[in-house]
């Protein structure tokens, strides 16, 4: 996964078929599922703990922050926790979660880390590991997934069910059929059991499929790449009920005036109709665009000017220079995908990514044998130096706080000379 790169598990299904954790005691007590209402629009609330529970299609969005990016500008008057307990290679078992220290087993270690984490809201992203063993694989499946939902009942969290990606390149096209038609009925499998728990269910495999038609979205037809966390971030928003993040802007100018609807205001029309300036109120954050990737068709902020003279006219925001476009251009609507507010979110895209950082490398550290581990008679006094990193993980939530919200920008368009 980029800075991360997880080994590859060898032997996984060999793996999978010695160790099943049948022999784990779970509660006695039918779990309660919370109650939600799965036709509204999906919201988080104040004080909300979000929990990405998978394999590599979360771990590996520790390089680019984009999941946690699309919801934490979705509510940026919330204070929502965002925790990303992926794990490359990971299934319904825990199986890559497997240490030399065992006590805890990899299952354990688990449900160790989904109930430290305190959720109330978990994304469960399983089933492209699972999907390997093919048919002969679903009943196994289908026990870890009941349990793990289950689990999530019992800790009074919400779950939400995310089919697998599709595989958008291999060795051979028939390869690539065959194994998007297994991962496909471990789609309709994860539906199946979402639609009969009362779960929100995201088909991501559909739309990340047709959306790699157009554009590059993985490094070698399997892990996400940044454009692909890009697209994945929207997939999910739309998944979710969310609707567009921008409101398209229209602004009529005449003689004498010029008007316009929310969520803009006019600030002053100018002189015959060779200046303007407003301010718009956004109500989210755009999503930055990956490094390299300004072709991208996903819609901007889209500002519609009619009644201006002929010519060309130059639109500023808080006094920086953004796009240059002739009046037709303007009457036909001019996308803005850059600016202080692009700025802003970038900024607060790195800090989501830092705040990540920390976190990663406190709840599994490289030498966690050694720290908290068997073998902690050696370095168990580094334990409190991870416990401390909370402090500071909590000092960026605060500063995420700060930046997450919209601010008030003023656009001057000017007639160029």
């Amino acid at each position: 996964m980029g800075r991360r790169k997880v080994v590859a598990i060898l032997g996984y299904s060999l793996f999978v078929l010695l160790y099943r954790p049948d022999g784990l005691a779970f509660a006695q007590n039918k779990p309660q599922p919370v109650a939600e209402s799965l036709n509204s629009p999906f919201e988080l609330k104040n004080g909300d703990r979000v929990v990405f529970l998978g394999n590599s299609l979360f771990e590996n969005d520790f390089q680019y922050g984009y999941i946690e990016l699309a919801l934490t500008t979705r509510w940026p008057d919330r204070d929502v926790t965002y925790r990303n307990i992926g794990w490359t290679g990971d299934n319904v078992f825990g199986v890559a979660r497997s240490t030399i220290t065992n006590p805890p087993t990899a299952y354990e270690l688990l449900m160790e880390h989904l109930t430290k984490a305190q959720p109330t809201v978990v994304f469960v992203a399983y089933g492209g590991i699972e999907a390997q063993d093919g048919e002969a694989g679903l009943p196994a499946f289908k026990e870890g997934l009941t349990k793990l939902i289950d689990k999530i009942d019992q800790l009074g969290a919400k779950a939400v069910l995310l089919s697998p990606i599709p595989i958008l390149s291999a060795d051979s096209a028939q390869s690539v059929v065959k194994r998007n038609a297994m991962l496909e009925l471990y789609t309709a499998t994860i539906a199946t059991i979402a639609r009969e728990r009362g779960k929100r269910f995201i088909d991501i495999f559909k739309p990340i499929q047709e959306a790699g038609k157009n554009v590059a979205l993985t490094e070698n037809g399997i892990h996400l790449n940044e454009t692909g966390y890009y697209n994945l971030a929207s997939i999910l928003e739309k998944g979710l009920g969310l609707g567009p993040r921008t409101e398209p802007v229209a602004i009529s100018i005449s003689k004498s005036a010029a008007e316009t609807t929310n969520p803009a205001k006019i600030l002053d029309s100018g002189t015959n109709a060779t200046g303007l300036k407003f301010t718009i109120e956004e109500r989210y954050l755009p999503l930055p665009l990956p490094s390299g990737e300004s072709g991208l068709t996903t819609p901007g902020q889209v500002v519609k000017i009619s009644g201006l003279k002929k010519g060309f006219y130059t639109l500023t925001i808080d006094n920086s220079e953004v796009i240059t476009a002739s009046d037709k251009q303007w009457e036909k609507g001019v996308e803005i995908k850059q600016g202080p507010s692009v700025e802003q979110a970038h900024e607060l895209q790195q800090m989501v990514l830092k705040k990540n950082d920390l976190f990663f490398f406190q709840y599994r550290p490289p030498n966690t044998t050694y720290i908290l581990g068997m073998r902690s008679h050696e370095q168990g006094r580094h334990a409190k130096g991870l416990e401390d990193q909370s402090l500071i993980i909590k000092w960026l939530e605060g500063q995420i706080a700060l930046v997450r919200t919209p601010k008030s920008r003023v656009y001057q368009l000017t007639l160029l000379k």
